[in-house]
C-alpha cells in the first residue's frame, strides 16, 4: 500500500471517529485484528455493537466508497466480528451488526460527504 493511500485511510478513520461521536456512538476499538482480518472501528450505540469498515475516496475516479464493499469483503467483515465476539464476549449474546462509513473527499482533500450505514442492510445517514 502506498504512503498516500495509508494517509488517506488514516484521515478517513479520524473523520469517521468524529462522525460516530456526533451520531451518538461510543468508540470501543480501532483497527482490531485477528486471524480472520481487521475491523476499522468497533462502536456501541443503544446497546448494539457495530463493526465498521471505513471507506474513503478522493474524487470519483475509483467509484464510490459504497461500491467497494463486495460480497467477499462483507464475509470477511462478518468473520472478524464473530472472532471479536468470541474473544471479548464469549458468554454474552450481544446485539451486533456490520456497518460502513463512506467518506468522499474532493481532489484537494476537502470533505464532501460522510455517510453512515449502521447496518449493511439499511439506508445511510448523511452527516455532511
Amino acid at each position: 500500500m502506498t504512503t498516500s493511500r495509508i494517509a488517506l485511510g488514516r484521515r478517513g478513520e479520524a473523520l469517521a471517529v468524529q462522525a460516530l461521536a456526533q451520531w451518538g456512538y461510543t468508540l470501543i476499538a480501532c483497527n482490531w485484528r485477528c486471524q480472520a482480518g481487521e475491523v476499522d472501528l468497533i462502536a456501541r450505540r443503544d446497546e448494539v455493537l457495530t463493526f465498521f469498515e471505513v471507506r474513503t475516496r478522493r474524487g470519483a475516479v475509483c467509484g464510490s466508497p459504497e461500491e467497494s464493499i463486495t460480497p467477499r469483503k462483507r464475509a470477511r467483515m462478518e468473520a472478524v466480528a464473530r472472532c471479536y465476539l468470541a474473544e471479548h464476549l464469549p458468554d454474552a449474546d450481544p446485539s451486533w451488526q456490520l456497518g460502513v462509513i463512506a467518506i468522499v473527499l474532493d481532489v484537494q482533500g476537502r470533505l464532501q460527504r460522510i455517510t453512515l450505514y449502521p447496518d449493511l442492510e439499511s439506508d445511510g445517514w448523511t452527516l455532511f
